[in-house]
């Protein structure tokens, strides 16, 4: 947890690249800025040779990039009201309210999911994720409500993290996405990666992307709007958003990949994790719990009308 993270990688495509462009268009959670301070300070070997931060690349270079431990920003237990629907001493589930941000980040330090648990739950907590993230196994957006899988320690954050890789792991969503989805059932299957132009969106795009599947069934069609049940087979940061956006269906009061005129009244995203399923890491029994839809969901569909 307070080790150097290393990432070792081959620089993809077929032209010539800026290193701290291309290092930050492809590493997570790093900016330009930040990968020329790495470059600065000797962290970054190209071909094995520590390189300036003006460096470029060819395809097929070998890059190693060191990342040090995370600073700890002292986040601290609040009482927050937390609606719990499971608890054991191994995990807990949590349904998360519109507008709340799971962890602590830059511009976030607290009022996160993250400080409510800390004060929860004390000293119990998975540490896995690092000294920002206890216990957090999965996420979900700010504007996104809903079921999120809590670990009380590594043994059991180790096997849900397991379930997610495997794809063994449920996750059903509930959404309303604009206009007529033609057809009731089907899947999406589209590679999600950094966006290339914007590092604060995701996209559809073969370039240094993982796979990404969402299933979608429609539930109630409603003029200019469709409700739908959607299942994640994989979990990519924004997969849904990204994916029915893609289709040409974004999802009603998104700010980020829906139309540039948002719903206002939404305050985001009509998305909801309605149902979360998987195997409890110490029984080995399948469990699986479901949300009702929020009160600003069912609002905005019944303010709908019926197609």
């Amino acid at each position: 947890m307070n080790e150097k993270e290393t990432i070792i990688l081959t620089v993809a495509g077929e032209e010539e690249v800026r290193l701290d462009k291309y290092l930050a268009d492809v590493v997570e959670d790093q900016s330009r800025a930040s990968i020329q301070r790495l470059m600065e300070a000797g962290e970054v070997r190209l071909e094995g040779r520590v390189v300036s931060k003006n460096a470029k690349a060819k395809p097929g270079d070998r890059v190693e990039l060191t990342i040090p431990p995370p600073i700890p920003l002292g986040v601290l237990p609040e009482n927050i009201p937390l609606d719990i629907v499971y608890e054991d001493e191994d995990l807990l589930v949590v349904n998360k309210p519109k507008g709340m941000v799971v962890h602590p980040a830059a511009g976030n330090h607290d009022g996160t999911l993250v400080n409510a648990l800390l004060f929860h739950c004390r000293n119990s907590l998975s540490g896995i994720g690092g000294v920002m993230r206890p216990g957090i196994v999965h996420r979900i957006d700010k504007d996104t409500s809903g079921l999120l899988m809590v670990a009380k320690n590594d043994f059991a954050h180790l096997s849900l993290a397991q379930q997610i890789k495997d794809h063994s792991f449920t996750r059903i969503y509930a959404a309303v996405v604009y206009g007529h989805m033609k057809e009731e059932k089907g899947e999406v299957i589209a590679p999600i990666g950094r966006h290339p132009v914007d590092r604060k969106k995701m996209a559809v795009t073969e370039r240094n992307s993982k796979e990404a599947i969402t299933h979608f069934e429609v539930v109630q069609y409603f003029r200019g709007f469709t409700q739908l049940k959607l299942r994640l087979e994989t979990g990519r940061t924004h997969q849904i958003r990204v994916h029915m956006a893609y289709i040409g269906h974004p999802v009603a009061g998104d700010p980020v990949y829906g139309p540039k005129k948002v719903i206002k009244s939404l305050q985001g995203q009509c998305l909801h994790a309605q149902t979360l399923g998987f195997v409890h890491p110490r029984s080995g029994e399948y469990m699986e719990f479901t949300s009702p839809l929020p009160s600003y969901f069912d609002q905005f569909i019944k303010g709908l009308p019926v197609e």
